[in-house]
């Protein structure tokens, strides 16, 4: 309800803006901008309004809408009368909006009514809210029927199925939900629309039960009505808002320009934090003591206000899990299939810019799932599974990075087609395939296992967008399949792209950035112990063979002989990679400047930063990184032998 009241406050203001826009307008373009707003404005404000069942807003921004298409179709005129209507229900419908929020007694709005539909009493085409006296008594209504199945009943053959194919026979059924009962028991709520009463009082002894549903018609009075006046007194709306008074909507670009003003704190700290160990011997050490005391103090309060301000950007995840049922129940539908999609963690939150990025992808893997992984009823009933697939979709938060799965328990991928149909040899062994193998495959662009495109899938090039949005976010995809039993995809985001923590390594005489969110760990490395395989190097780690990249060479470099050298390992099980420097630095706060040049573009550096000295420091792309390695011929394979 916070959030439907927030929306309406937003369509309310445009509803007033563009009403005050058309005063003094006779009769405007049918494609006016301002009157489009308006009527989205009305049509979006009498959806949400449904969605929470305050019926009289539904009922007036019904009416609103009404009026405004008469206008759009010039069968009604703007006149100051007819635009004074308009105000009148803008008033009306906040009116009542203000009045569910504290919980007052909804305010009479009849006669605001009957001048709405006075006003659009020419359009013809209204037929969802029909006038009372215009509507004969043998014409379509609404009922709510209720069925309460029970074991007899089942006995008998009459199961919920049973119900709802005869009342499509007898009309349309509108909405359906299940309903849990106080003894525990379960009943089924109809609202079907139908004209045939006969029928449902002859289902008596079949657990049926029915009444009138009539929310609208009891909103709307005679047309005659229209002459009254419009009730005097204090209106609600002269005194309160739809809103609540603790949420403030913020435009996204404002809240991008406190963190760049974040930003620009975090590096002037760093530059006072040089000034102070340079200036260190040249001042008492009581003053310099103190002068340090401010100096931690400060930053432990920029730390304090990174953090707020990134708690104000994050919104929950489940703005993008919510869309998805939706999808997964018009798809199953589509081609045959029964589907049943779990959803966890909504709560989990992460940046708005990351989330609003991240909606394709997802929407993409969970059609696959549908598409390509979920088998069809007569499949699964023949593997001994149940007839309806799951689908599962969860997020979490781990450390600084947020984790996304979407998983199913369908035939899992199908190894041999991808075998036969990737350019790159894939060799099953055993029913598997190297993880990394499989994902480099499959998000090859142009690379599919279907023979035609249809509408969910084929054309082979979705799994190469995911995994490169994904990777331009600074996060990972990892995918697990086991056939017959399903596949799970994996995307690890960090929280936020603005500042973030780093590890910084100097190799010769360059400084390099590594986001510590894909550092798995630190290790000294002995030149010695390195082993070449195909001019690549691997050392053996934790019973395991990494791969070892040394930056000096990858950026060419010049730096001297060491008898010791540190790598940062970066990404996890088979796909982690050793990033080679001549020494680690520490850990620092960054606020990160993407390239987004192409011209400058460098593989393996995402974006740069500043340290406080006033010298660039380029910010290492490990994904990018840790994918050449495995796309080097054969060095994944043998590395694993």
């Amino acid at each position: 309800m916070d959030d439907y009241f927030a929306e309406a406050d937003e369509h309310l203001l445009a509803i007033r803006r563009c009403l005050l826009m058309l005063d003094g307008v006779e009769r405007p373009d049918p494609s006016s901008a301002v009157l489009e707003e308006l009527f989205r404005s009305c049509h979006s404000l009498k959806g949400i309004s449904a969605m929470v069942e305050l019926h009289e807003a539904e009922v007036l921004a019904h009416h609103m809408e009404s009026c405004l298409r008469a206008v759009r179709q010039g069968e009604a005129a703007l006149d100051p009368a007819n635009l004074e209507t308009l105000l009148a229900g803008a008033n009306a419908l906040e009116a009542v909006i203000v009045a569910r929020r504290e919980g007052q007694p909804l305010p009479a709005d009849e006669q605001v009514i009957a001048g709405l539909r006075g006003m659009a009493s020419t359009q013809a085409d209204d037929k969802r809210l029909p006038s009372a006296e215009s509507t004969p008594v043998t014409s379509v209504r609404s009922w709510n029927v209720r069925f309460v199945p029970s074991p007899e009943l089942v006995a008998r053959g009459i199961k919920v199925d049973t119900i709802r194919a005869r009342l499509l026979e007898i009309g349309k059924i509108v909405s359906v939900a299940p309903q849990v009962l106080a003894g525990g028991g379960i009943a089924f709520a109809f609202k079907v629309e139908t004209d045939n009463e006969t029928s449902l009082a002859a289902w008596k002894d079949d657990g049926v039960s029915y009444e009138p549903f009539s929310p609208v018609e009891a909103a709307l009075v005679p047309h005659a009505a229209a002459a009254m006046e419009l009730p005097s007194g204090p209106r609600a709306w002269e005194v309160s808002s739809a809103a609540p008074g603790n949420f403030v909507r913020v435009d996204l670009a404002r809240l991008d320009d406190l963190m760049r003003l974040a930003g620009d704190l975090v590096v002037t700290r760093s530059r006072l934090d040089d000034t102070l160990r340079r200036a260190e011997r040249q001042m008492p050490s009581r003053e310099f003591r103190l002068l340090q005391e401010h100096d931690l103090l400060m930053e432990r309060q920029l730390r304090d206000l990174r953090e707020g301000i990134m708690r104000v950007r994050l919104v929950p995840v489940g703005e993008v899990f919510r869309r998805m049922p939706f999808v997964v129940r018009d798809l199953a539908r589509d081609i045959g299939k029964r589907v049943t999609l779990e959803i966890n963690g909504q709560s989990t939150e992460i940046d708005k810019f990351l989330i609003e990025r991240m909606m394709d992808p997802i929407l993409h893997l969970v059609r696959n799932a549908v598409g390509h992984g979920i088998e069809t009823v007569d499949r699964r009933v023949a593997a001994g599974k149940p007839p309806e697939g799951t689908i599962r979709l969860s997020a979490s938060t781990v450390g600084e990075s947020v984790v996304i799965e979407i998983a199913d328990d369908g035939a899992g991928i199908d190894l041999a087609a991808v075998a036969r149909r990737s350019p790159k040899g894939v060799h099953v062994e055993d029913g598997t395939v190297d993880p990394r193998l499989l994902l480099d495959v499959i998000c090859e662009s142009g690379f599919s296992t279907r023979d035609e495109a249809d509408r969910i899938s084929g054309r082979g090039v979705g799994m190469a967008v995911v995994r490169s949005t994904v990777e331009e976010l600074g996060g990972t995809l990892e995918v697990n399949t086991e056939p017959g039993l399903g596949t799970r995809f994996s995307i690890m985001l960090p929280l936020t792209l603005a500042i973030i923590d780093a590890i910084i390594a100097h190799v010769g005489d360059q400084t390099f950035a590594v986001p510590q969110s894909a550092v798995q760990e630190v290790i000294e490395v002995d030149p010695d112990k390195l082993r070449q395989l195909e001019q690549n190097e691997l050392m053996t780690h934790r019973g395991r063979a990494l791969p070892i990249v040394r930056l000096a060479r990858l950026f060419h470099l010049e730096t001297a002989p060491r008898p010791r050298l540190h790598a940062i390992v970066v990404g996890t099980g088979l796909s982690a990679v050793g990033l080679v420097v001549d020494r680690v630095a520490g850990h620092r706060e960054i606020v990160v400047k993407s390239i987004v040049d192409p011209l400058i573009h460098v593989a393996g550096v995402s974006g740069a930063t500043e340290l406080g000295d006033g010298r660039l420091v380029l910010i290492l792309d490990v994904a990018a990184m840790s994918r050449g390695v495995r796309e080097r011929p054969h060095l994944g394979e043998r590395a694993s032998a």
